[in-house]
């Protein structure tokens, strides 16, 4: 029946130029005694009738009926949206100069727009997503670099965190101009400020590695292991006026063929609840606002070296959270207490981190006497059970106290982060520290309009691990692709210099060539994964050179909805890994497509 509605579709858009039809509506029947969909074409309309999930996924026998509905109706669409893609569209788009507007297929940018903290509120705007052109300074696609971007791309409608979309304007049917339009604004009773939006992704993702982890993980006899990662996700967003609100997501992660089997947390969610959460907004008065907001969220703030939703992998990031989202004036401020996620691989499994708690104050606001400037203010507060590091295991409770200088005066981007961290360690305390800058220039002018960037960052290591005291940094939870696509190394106890370049092949191909170099900050430290653990210790050798890293990545974003992206990276290990083998030079290739809608 899917494949009847899709050829019925690419039929009444067919011609010399595809014909739009007058209205395409989708409704979602509360009760109906056919579990499957039924196609209506009338008077020029075309009516989907689909019957309740819930039905579908008995009467299919399995939990995984969502997400091969969902892959199958993103390869059977990607088609048709991309030669809808072709045609000139029923509404132009604006040439003004908009703000900047983030991408979706989860690259986390250093430089996020300038909103509210982790973009914590939908952004209420009368104009389509779709109606709005990209400036210099967009990211090519969120992949998850936490230092890297990219440069200008088709517009999309899709925000890195899917709960930021505002899809009201849709009540005008005359803007309804997209394949899936007629689900992302469903009126209930009447009124236009009770809707439903719904939404969802499918990814498929290859990847390779020769010599993974320098040659300690596992591998064939060639040192070879490549595999197949898939995630679907579907979510529903309610809206009951303007001060009450429901967000519900549920996905699926798939791993095969990994030898070693699936990464923990990373890899493999057979199905669970991603997220689940109630708004209530109460209004202050000028457009003025505090929303409390209290469920399974994911967040993502600043430069998202601190928290983060960690998209590059399969499996996101969330958190167990309450919130408070204050909005006055040009002040935007947030206060949380939250628990991350545990990711499970079995079905409706994961639950809260009982080792681990998260809270926390961040703050933005403009910055005048900074060339287009803005400030974030922040305080986190982090505890750990069994805090893991080169000097041991012990608990951990530590503070960090941060501020981050950033703007856009194009041609120039910049972003400057300073942090202090204290606490305690075991018996012992937390003294610690991090630096973090980023600066770009944009070439507009020029053919294919590079842009040029340089990334340096310190971050303190631990000076004695025989003493209880530590001064190891802890980013805490940051974005999973933290370096590069394949991450040598975690931003624990490291120096490290970043070099890199955007061209746009075309408007919507671009690549980005970088090189990374890494050292030690204390030569009797540990060298740490992205994910906190000690990956080797440092109480063997004295070096501090780590290694460097060149990599190329290809981001072809086919229309708003489907992207493609292909990466390489090498690794060559450098004297500290020499000295602590194995150091065998890793090679990484990853591809991947994803269809949002």
């Amino acid at each position: 029946m899917l494949c009847a509605a899709l050829a019925e579709t690419l039929r009444l858009r067919q011609g010399s130029r595809f014909t739009t039809y007058k209205t395409c509506v989708w409704e979602v029947l509360r009760s109906d005694d056919h579990a499957g969909n039924a196609l209506v074409a009338a008077n020029g309309e075309m009516v989907f009738r689909m019957g309740r999930l819930t039905q579908m996924c008995r009467t299919s026998g399995s939990l995984l009926f969502l997400p091969a509905c969902l892959v199958v109706g993103a390869l059977l669409a990607a088609p048709i949206d991309l030669l809808w893609a072709q045609t000139p569209s029923s509404v132009p788009l604006t040439t003004q100069k908009p703000q900047q507007e983030d991408t979706a297929d989860s690259a986390e940018s250093i430089m996020p727009s300038p909103q509210e903290p982790g973009r914590s509120q939908p952004t209420r705007s009368e104009g389509s997503p779709r109606e709005t052109t990209m400036s210099a300074t967009n990211r090519v696609v969120d992949i998850g670099f936490g230092i890297l971007g990219g440069g200008t791309m088709g517009p999309t409608p899709y925000k890195p965190l899917r709960y930021d979309e505002d899809w009201s304007y849709l009540k005008d049917p005359t803007r309804r101009t997209d394949f899936w339009d007629p689900i992302k604004y469903i009126p209930f009773g009447g009124r236009d400020d009770v809707y439903l939006s719904i939404g969802g992704e499918a990814r498929i993702r290859y990847e390779f590695f020769r010599n993974e982890s320098l040659g300690s993980a596992p591998a064939n006899h060639d040192g070879k292991n490549d595999y197949a990662l898939q995630r679907y996700m579907l979510h529903a967003d309610l809206h009951v006026g303007s001060m009450v609100r429901f967000f519900g997501e549920v996905w699926s992660g798939i791993e095969s063929g990994r030898i070693g089997g699936p990464r923990p947390d990373i890899d493999k969610d057979s199905f669970d609840v991603h997220q689940a959460f109630m708004d209530i907004v109460l209004p202050l008065g000028n457009a003025n606002t505090l929303t409390w907001r209290v469920g399974r969220q994911e967040m993502t703030y600043g430069g998202r070296r601190l928290i983060d939703v960690r998209g590059a992998q399969t499996l996101r990031r969330s958190f167990d959270a309450a919130r408070v989202l204050l909005r006055v004036g040009e002040w935007s401020v947030d206060g949380f207490f939250s628990k991350p996620v545990r990711n499970q691989p079995n079905v409706f499994d994961n639950s809260s981190d009982s080792n681990r708690t998260l809270w926390g104050l961040y703050a933005v606001h403009p910055l005048a006497f900074l060339p287009d400037g803005h400030v974030d203010l922040y305080y986190l507060g982090f505890e750990d059970q069994e805090g893991r590091f080169d000097q041991g295991t012990a608990y951990e409770l530590r503070h960090t106290l941060g501020t981050r200088l950033w703007g856009q005066p194009l041609p120039w981007e910049y972003n400057f982060e300073f942090l202090w961290q204290f606490g305690s360690f075991g018996s012992g305390t937390i003294q610690a520290w991090a630096v973090a800058t980023a600066t770009y220039y944009n070439f507009d002018r020029l053919p294919l309009r590079p842009r040029l960037g340089l990334a340096a960052d310190i971050t303190s290591g631990d000076r004695d691990p025989k003493s209880a005291n530590l001064q190891t940094y802890n980013p805490l939870f940051p974005t999973g692709a933290f370096f590069n696509l394949q991450d040598p190394a975690g931003p624990q106890n490291v120096m490290h210099l970043h070099p890199f370049l955007d061209v746009h092949l075309t408007e919507s191909l671009t690549a980005t060539a970088d090189w990374g170099f890494w050292w030690r900050q204390s030569p009797d430290d540990a060298v740490y994964r992205i994910s906190g653990a000690p990956f080797r210790s440092g109480q063997q050798s004295q070096s501090l050179y780590v290694g460097n890293s060149p990599a190329v990545t290809v981001t072809w974003r086919a229309t708003s909805h489907l992207t493609l992206l292909a990466g390489y990276v090498h690794f060559f290990s450098g004297t500290f890994f020499q000295e602590t083998p194995p150091d065998k030079d890793v090679d990484y290739f990853t591809t991947w497509m994803t269809y949002m809608f």
